[in-house]
């Protein structure tokens, strides 16, 4: 396994749209492990490929602590899509794409996501709280959107600001 680096707004390479993974191979898997030591790493909850500068439909979320020996509640998916969503919750969010800026956004409460697991078996997820919002956190990532997305116009302008400002200073 390897650490990745993560791609940090405003990188362009952020908004570009996912492709959709073919079949779970080694690939992909290997992927899905590099993903997972760099989200624990990190640390953070949630990774998508396009934040380590890989095109494709995979994420991995793990929204318990992680204490180094339990993956917890791991979850590596390809190709996951939202079926169904209901209610709504506001979440402070913050990403690792968009370090040190916390946001509230609007999410669905409850949602279904159908996905491909590590084996390549379709499975599905019903998820809430935490965990429902990372999942659609992370599936935006999949297609080209930042939390930041969901926010005023003006408090993306600032935060999107200061990020490039950060960026030419280092």
């Amino acid at each position: 396994m390897a650490l990745l680096p993560i791609l940090t707004a405003p990188d362009r390479r952020l908004k570009q749209i996912s492709q959709p993974v073919e079949e779970v191979s080694d690939k992909i898997v290997k992927l899905m492990d590099d993903m997972v030591e760099t989200m624990y790493a990190a640390p953070g909850i949630g990774l998508a490929a396009p934040q380590v500068n890989v095109l494709k439909r995979v994420i991995v979320v793990d929204v318990e602590t992680y204490d180094g020996e339990d993956k917890h509640d791991l979850l590596t998916l390809a190709n996951p899509e939202i079926i169904e969503q209901t209610g709504e919750i506001i979440w402070a969010e913050g990403c690792l794409s968009v370090p040190e800026f916390t946001e509230d956004v609007v999410r669905a409460e409850h949602i279904i996501v159908r996905a491909l697991d590590r084996d390549g078996k379709k499975i599905e997820i019903e998820a809430q709280g935490l965990l429902a919002v990372c999942l659609q956190h992370e599936i935006d990532h999949l297609d080209g959107k930042l939390f930041i997305d969901h926010i005023s116009r003006l408090k993306r302008a600032i935060i999107t600001q200061k990020l490039k400002k950060r960026k030419k200073s280092e």
